[in-house]
């Protein structure tokens, strides 16, 4: 059960690491929980729920990770029996379990992947249940010539389809109502979903009779939608337990949350802000700065519908406009940029094919 020093190397930060520094190292290591050690010292866990809290917070990105870690986290001790780790890593279903000795130094670490065949999930099943409504009416002109043969949404990614990858996170947290808005191509989705046969979810797709923007032909759907729901776009895959944020969205009483990427972006040059008379005031050699990005994922609450325009090209950013003009609850959720799979254009596609 006993894990290497070397495999969880890689896991270990430091309290005094800048939070964006953490945000990469998850990205790096594709994991969403590291170790908090202060040389031997073992100080805490620190996941992506902590990350993301802090950042609603609008903790700066610049601060140590040791001022926004939680004291109610589950570790083992040496002296805890095989049975005893492993029935506290399913209770918690955690990706590894910390183990640590009489003075609280970190011993070892133990792997789920070493404890667990393969067909105990590591998450526990949720049952969510809002609706879906996809967005996969779009030409895919970034992916031409591919999407001259084959619409965006039934183009390869790994062994299934764009959409069906979509759908598949959705499907993990039990939301089994999809809505899927078409128009180029439609026919063809319609038929390549009509010869799977029995389908373990409820497909409703839906045409526009011409291109209606990133949310104008929800009104298509207005009388089926009667709860919160989710809106996702054809060209993204979020890396996201999305039940944080249906909770955040819930806990905030937010009519529109928007789930946003963080995008980091480094400056290739010393730049400098210059004064009266342009005396130079300051230098940042290469600064970096880390923005949140709309990634295309939302939940909207079922009353929005009424704003939005029958027959009329209307944007998802039109309806935040309005929202935001009258004063409404528009939330933002964060997740990191690793965590954001952007697949509707050539570089991007082309790259992450070479990873699933």
């Amino acid at each position: 059960m006993s894990g290497s020093n070397s495999r969880w190397a890689n896991l270990t930060v430091s309290p005094a690491m800048p939070i964006v520094q953490a945000i990469k190292r998850m990205d790096d290591v594709r994991c969403k929980l590291l170790l908090v050690v202060d040389e031997q010292r073992f100080v805490s866990l620190l996941s992506i729920g902590d990350i993301q809290r802090a950042i609603i917070r609008n903790v700066p990105l610049t601060e140590p990770v040791g001022t926004v870690l939680r004291d109610d986290i589950i570790v083992c001790r040496k002296s805890d029996s095989a049975a005893t780790v492993q029935s506290e890593m399913l209770r918690c279903r955690a990706a590894f379990m910390p183990i640590l000795d009489a003075d609280d130094n970190l011993a070892d670490v133990v792997f789920w992947e070493d404890v667990f065949a393969d067909t105990v999930e590591k998450r526990s099943a949720s049952k969510l249940g809002l609706p879906v409504v996809i967005m996969a009416g779009g030409t895919g002109s970034r992916l031409r010539p591919l999407t001259n043969v084959l619409p965006k949404p039934l183009l390869p990614f790994g062994q299934k389809t764009i959409i069906e990858t979509i759908m598949e996170r959705f499907l993990q947290v039990g939301c089994t109502e999809f809505h899927l808005s078409l128009n180029y191509k439609a026919a063809m989705i319609r038929h390549y979903f009509e010869q799977l046969g029995a389908l373990p979810y409820t497909l409703n797709a839906f045409e526009e009779d011409r291109p209606l923007g990133t949310a104008g032909s929800l009104s298509l759907v207005a009388d089926r939608l009667k709860s919160p729901f989710f809106v996702s776009n054809c060209d993204i895959v979020i890396e996201q337990d999305l039940e944080e944020v249906w909770r955040y969205h819930r806990a905030n009483n937010n009519e529109l949350t928007i789930v946003a990427a963080l995008k980091h972006v480094k400056l290739a040059y010393g730049s400098l802000v210059t004064g009266e008379d342009g005396l130079l005031r300051e230098l940042s050699e290469k600064p970096e700065w880390v923005f949140k990005v709309n990634s295309g994922v939302y939940i909207l609450e079922p009353h929005l519908l009424s704003l939005i325009p029958s027959g009329t090209f209307f944007n998802m950013t039109d309806l935040i406009d309005l929202l935001l003009a009258r004063g409404g609850r528009v939330g933002v959720f964060p997740v990191s940029e690793g965590s954001w799979q952007d697949i509707g254009n050539w570089d991007d596609y082309s790259r992450l094919l070479g990873r699933v």
